[in-house]
């Protein structure tokens, strides 16, 4: 059955793969999907970030992120919050939850709940806070650049950082990143440019986070770093 609009609600905290087949459920059976991320500020994962995650995961559906300050066990509030937050009541309410039939109902909208005995996706955002790196295969890329820990190999220049950094790579069965910093000088000198300024070294400490927060994503858990943007702040 294809529904005019249709509405996944939840806390995401965080988004993993039983969050993503819900969704893709409800934007498959939807001419329009909005989903509703509910944020505390107290939450460990900021509501916006866990909302800009669901936009990459979802870019057909609409993603907004409320302030939750209600009562989650009362269902006529949320209800009512929704109708108000929607401009009118959705065609389709998308859930995994036994309080789905009645929060749809108090809208005048229909059910469709999905995979609630966890049989086809066997995880849970408390199971992934309890433990991100059991739970791995169920994260997006996005939230695994977020869990994965980062190990920095520091050493002064020709010491073998970046020897060490491959094999911890190699051993880990992960990725990791090189020194930006050694990409840039060889560029640099390879212009007959030996002389440095201050300027130059803002642009390679970011490019080097930047470079390791694209890494973090392909990472199987742990990401190693040779070197990072603190070392060059001591560099310059």
């Amino acid at each position: 059955m294809k529904h005019g609009l249709g509405l996944v609600i939840g806390k995401f905290l965080p988004p993993h793969r039983g969050h993503k087949l819900l969704i893709d459920t409800a934007t498959a059976q939807s001419d329009r999907t909005v989903v509703i991320v509910c944020a505390k500020p107290a939450d460990v994962i900021p509501g916006e970030l866990r909302g800009r995650w669901l936009r990459e995961i979802h870019p057909d559906a609409e993603v907004r992120v409320i302030d939750d300050r209600y009562d989650e066990n009362d269902s006529r509030v949320w209800a009512e919050n929704t109708v108000r937050w929607l401009g009118r009541s959705p065609d389709a309410v998308f859930t995994s939850e036994d309080y789905g039939e009645r929060y749809a109902s108090l809208m005048g909208s229909r059910h469709v709940s999905v995979d609630r005995r966890r049989e086809r996706m066997p995880i849970s955002g408390s199971a992934v806070r309890q433990d991100p790196y059991a739970n791995w295969d169920y994260l997006e890329p996005p939230v695994r650049g977020w869990y994965a820990k980062r190990v920095c190999v520091l050493g002064a220049e020709s010491t073998g950082t970046t020897t060490l950094a491959r094999a911890l790579a190699e051993h880990f069965q992960t990725v990791w990143v090189e020194e930006y910093g050694r990409e840039y000088s060889e560029v640099k000198w390879a212009k007959n440019d030996f002389t440095w300024r201050t300027e130059e070294f803002p642009e390679i400490a970011a490019e080097q986070a930047r470079r390791e927060d694209a890494a973090a994503r392909r990472a199987n858990r742990v990401l190693i770093c040779d070197t990072n943007a603190f070392a060059t702040v001591l560099w310059h």
